[in-house]
């Protein structure tokens, strides 16, 4: 009788309770810290604040501007990973309240607030200089070819014969080898730069959010070092002690990016073109 009391209530008994499935975010959290990534990198490569990403992962939509920001961030974030974005889009709109599932629909193709896709003011800047360009070249090329004669007579040269032949003359030597033990140093021009150096085996030099005026040297026995950042223009660069070129003054994202001497020594030294008297050495006249 005590067995079949016993077999009776297990019977009765209460099933326990499903696991509460895992938010949109907690889902984008356990997949990031499976590829051991960091949040600060998360941001840099998105340009989205980390602390929006923090929010999203904590499920506090509301420190974001508004519903339309936590979907583009979330979809930008989902990509970044690799992983079913409208899946996490879906579960997402699930937890904002919204009772319009769009199972059957196609997916969005825009979202307003994706950082990602949204131009930004330099961007747009950019684009109306080069259609200003655009239009002068034009018109240049209109002058000089249809036209020809229509526009200013040239400059007489007053110099004397020698040092006007000197300007013709081709370059003397060509630019002088570069050394491979040369000194590379990234100096932060700016405060929170994230930036990642790592070797050509993937094995990382240096990663920091650098502070202004914080300096890193590439170490000399690095095997192809290389960089990743989103802030070229805010990182300095010295060859042995040479000023160099930035690796850009645009607002984009570099990734492997070779910077050894050789590299950041040829993009502050192009090679000359031989056809074109413009790349022949100036000649100062006291």
């Amino acid at each position: 009788m005590e067995e079949e009391t016993l077999v009776e209530e297990e019977a009765h008994a209460p099933a326990p309770a499903p696991e509460p499935a895992l938010t949109a975010g907690q889902r984008l959290q356990a997949a990031r810290r499976a590829k051991g990534i960091e949040l600060s990198q998360i941001a840099a490569e998105t340009r989205i604040p980390q602390r929006h990403l923090v929010a999203i992962e904590n499920g506090d939509y509301s420190q974001l501007p508004s519903r339309t920001y936590a979907i583009g961030f979330t979809r930008t974030y989902a990509r970044v990973l690799e992983l079913d974005e409208d899946e996490l889009l879906d579960r997402l709109r699930e937890e904002l309240g919204d009772e319009q599932h769009r199972h059957n629909m196609a997916p969005d193709r825009f979202e307003p607030g994706d950082p990602a896709r949204v131009p930004s003011r330099k961007l747009a800047w950019f684009g109306a200089l080069a259609a200003v360009l655009l239009l002068v070249g034009g018109f240049a090329f209109y002058s000089t070819y249809f036209a020809p004669g229509l526009g200013p007579a040239p400059l007489q040269d007053d110099r004397t014969p020698d040092i006007a032949a000197a300007d013709r003359a081709p370059p003397a030597s060509a630019t002088p080898a570069v050394d491979p033990d040369a000194e590379v140093v990234f100096t932060s021009e700016m405060n929170d730069t994230w930036v990642k150096f790592y070797d050509s085996s993937g094995e990382r030099l240096y990663e920091a959010q650098m502070a202004e005026g914080e300096s890193f040297t590439i170490p000399a026995d690095a095997e192809g070092p290389q960089v990743w950042t989103g802030r070229p223009y805010a990182l300095a660069i010295t060859v042995g002690g040479r000023s160099v070129p930035k690796l850009s003054e645009e607002d984009e994202i570099l990734r492997d990016v070779p910077v050894t001497p050789e590299a950041l020594m040829a993009r502050a030294d192009p090679p000359a073109n031989p056809g074109n008297d413009s790349s022949a050495s100036d000649v100062t006249v006291n």
